[in-house]
């Protein structure tokens, strides 16, 4: 009863986001053509606009089908749409939809109320992570290319296992506020926070949360940022377990 009640509770979010994304998805891939045609247009890098060179070096990275994917998937679109899904399947927890009191008077502990909750959002943002990639080698072909299922597996498990920080912090917000708008506006304020910073601070924006994400380090080197990593998700774990906490200690 509490996995489905978890999942009716969140099931449309989690299908319109995945639909929102295989719809990016795809067309990142069919464009590729077109995107291809655009690049001879590109100025020539200048070293006294950062814009310039910035726009540069990324139409330099597109110039093979392995970098487009990245740049225009991996780094840009994926990030972006699935942090707002995480922010949104974290929001709205045990104290909203004015069903609070009926589920916490269910016959289970707190613990498992809020442990479920958090392993159903889990579920639905690992599934929005790879789905959408595994679009992207199935896709490839359509354009006369190809991409390894594998390296695209690499980047979505660095994708959720750095992304589902914005989830703990949503879900970890959404017991100290009652509806779900003020923590999924709060968490979205902080990923929007560290996006400018990585943008400002472009040099060590590959050991960001969103470096992290994209797998960054993994494309350029072929290794994985394990560190960053366990970082990230000993801080997930730690937001849910304060959150777990929270929840056994409010008074209803």
């Amino acid at each position: 009863m509490l996995w489905h009640k978890s999942w009716v509770e969140t099931r449309w979010r989690f299908l319109i986001g995945l639909a929102v994304l295989l719809c990016s998805a795809g067309a990142n891939v069919l464009l590729y053509p077109q995107v291809m045609k655009l690049l001879p247009s590109v100025p020539p890098a200048d070293p006294s606009s950062p814009l310039v060179r910035q726009i540069r070096e990324a139409a330099e990275l597109m110039r093979s089908y392995r970098g487009y994917i990245f740049a225009q998937w991996f780094r840009q679109n994926l990030p972006q749409l699935w942090t707002i899904m995480a922010a949104l399947v974290g929001s709205g927890g045990l104290l909203t939809q004015g069903a609070a009191l009926f589920t916490l008077s269910l016959p289970v502990s707190r613990a498992q109320l809020s442990g479920v909750r958090a392993l159903v959002g889990l579920a639905e943002l690992f599934a929005l992570a790879m789905l959408p990639t595994l679009l992207v080698p199935l896709l490839s072909p359509a354009v006369g290319e190809s991409y390894a299922v594998g390296e695209a597996l690499v980047h979505a498990v660095c994708l959720f296992t750095a992304g589902t920080v914005f989830f703990s912090l949503a879900f970890l917000l959404s017991t100290a506020f009652a509806d779900m708008w003020r923590p999924l506006l709060l968490s979205l304020a902080v990923a929007v926070a560290l996006a400018s910073a990585e943008q400002l601070f472009h040099q060590i924006s590959i050991h960001g949360i969103f470096g992290l994400m994209s797998g960054d380090t993994y494309f350029q080197t072929g290794g994985l940022p394990w560190l960053g990593l366990l970082a990230s998700a000993a801080m997930s774990a730690a937001m849910l377990w304060l959150a777990t906490i929270s929840i056994g200690r409010r008074d209803f």
